[in-house]
């Protein structure tokens, strides 16, 4: 096309004389011949539904002859049962209320038998006096669509089996995760003591931390008789955790008990226990520990203690006054790592009110703060300062709580043994009288 004031160009004349030929083509395109071979189906039916008009599409579709159809059959005859039933509790009402009913998914008898995917819109006719003439329809094909939606379906549902599968398996893994827990939980409380024993003239108390309830620890401790007016004690780290480490703290366990009953100077008890790791594993992945030894023996108004540390963090005393004091034992080598090893003995006194405290490196080796820095030895001493005198069973408390203040900042299993001498009673002016 040109513009009306401007002459065409050569050649633009011929493409408009083409365009308007094809225009005037479709123009002369009969209604007839557009209704009967439209793309879709068209039909029209009274009101009681008898089908008094249908184009060709639709028939053939179908399968079926115009004389079979028009006058003899129903539009809910062209459907399936679901759609017949479909159609009388909700199609037919709502036509009927509203007028015009669109894009309704129905199923029709189609050629073969099949069954034939559809989308139906109708709309009734109505006079000048609004009386109700007839129903037109239209029929769409709805085949891709619903092979579509189908696929969709299937995809859905694959990802909904899929999930329903990962769920399951979560909750079979966090089962089985809690019978492992439960499982190492018990297995754990195996390499302790139940509880620890009563002492004439003496206080005890003990706590163990879990650093990861999916793991198995390595630090243990005891406290037994050994004769009239003795008891011994123990408190070790294994090296590593999980089931090995779990083998290594019992064979230290009871290899403690035994050499204690038969020599329990602190020195050859743990001169023993380095004897038969080194033995055990010097074949293998070497396996060692750090261990404190000790005995108690009460007397007249105090407890000694004599006890020797392979590799092990010193213990700590806490005096009655408010004081507190290390015993150091400096020198002691790792228990297990060579034939012949050096252990460091030393030897303290426990007066009333005094509270001795083995613990493991998990407590010191906390990492704490902003700069996660080692909680370390000082900090310690200083936190068991501040603490009231009262006995071995508060200062376990108190540690405890200071364990759990460190959250996720405690990486290692802890254990704590406090041994302690109880502060005599305050005495009342009745108490002097009497």
């Amino acid at each position: 096309m040109c513009r009306t004031d401007q002459a065409p160009e050569p050649g633009e004349e011929q493409d408009v004389d083409t365009t308007d030929a094809v225009f005037t083509s479709l123009l002369e395109d009969s209604a007839e011949e557009l209704y009967e071979q439209a793309p879709c189906g068209y039909l029209s039916t009274l009101m009681d539904g008898t089908i008094a008009r249908i184009n060709t599409t639709l028939l053939d579709w179908l399968g079926m002859d115009r004389a079979q159809v028009v006058g003899r059959m129903r539009f809910t005859d062209l459907l399936t049962v679901g759609g017949k039933l479909y159609h009388e509790t909700h199609f037919a009402p709502l036509l009927q209320m509203k007028g015009e009913v669109s894009g309704i998914a129905l199923d029709i008898r189609a050629a073969g038998k099949a069954r034939m995917p559809v989308l139906v819109t109708s709309k009734v006719k109505t006079s000048e006096d609004g009386e109700p003439l007839l129903i037109r329809t239209t029929v769409f094909d709805a085949r891709d669509r619903r092979a579509y939606e189908a696929e969709l379906l299937r995809g859905r549902e694959a990802a909904e089996e899929a999930h329903r599968q990962a769920e399951a398996a979560r909750r079979r893994a966090e089962a089985d995760r809690v019978r492992l827990q439960e499982a190492l939980a018990v297995l754990q409380q195996s390499l302790l003591p139940s509880q620890l024993p009563t002492i004439p003239g003496l206080e005890a108390g003990s706590y163990y931390h879990t650093a990861s309830p999916d793991l198995l620890g390595g630090d243990f401790y005891d406290l037994f008789p050994l004769d009239c007016g003795r008891w011994a004690f123990f408190l070790g780290d294994v090296c590593g955790k999980g089931p090995q480490a779990a083998a290594v703290t019992s064979l230290a366990r009871y290899t403690l008990r035994a050499a204690a009953l038969h020599d329990a100077d602190p020195v050859t008890v743990l001169t023993t226990l380095n004897t038969v790791l080194h033995e055990r594993y010097a074949s293998g992945e070497g396996r060692y520990c750090t261990a404190v030894f000790g005995v108690l023996e009460t007397d007249e108004g105090h407890v000694g203690v004599h006890l020797a540390s392979g590799g092990h963090p010193s213990a700590v005393i806490q005096r009655a006054d408010g004081s507190t004091d290390y015993v150091p034992t400096p020198g002691g080598l790792l228990v297990g790592v060579l034939p012949q090893a050096p252990f460091t003995a030393a030897r303290a006194d426990l007066l009333p009110g005094d509270t001795l405290l083995l613990y493991t490196d998990g407590l010191t080796e906390a990492r704490t703060g902003p700069d996660r820095e080692l909680y370390g030895e000082d900090a310690l001493c200083a936190f068991i300062a501040a603490q009231p005198p009262t006995g071995p069973q508060a200062l376990i408390t108190a540690l405890s709580g200071l364990l759990a203040s460190f959250g996720d900042g405690l990486d290692d299993d802890t254990a704590l043994l406090a041994l302690g001498m109880p502060a005599p009673l305050p005495t009342t002016a009745s108490d002097e009288l009497t």
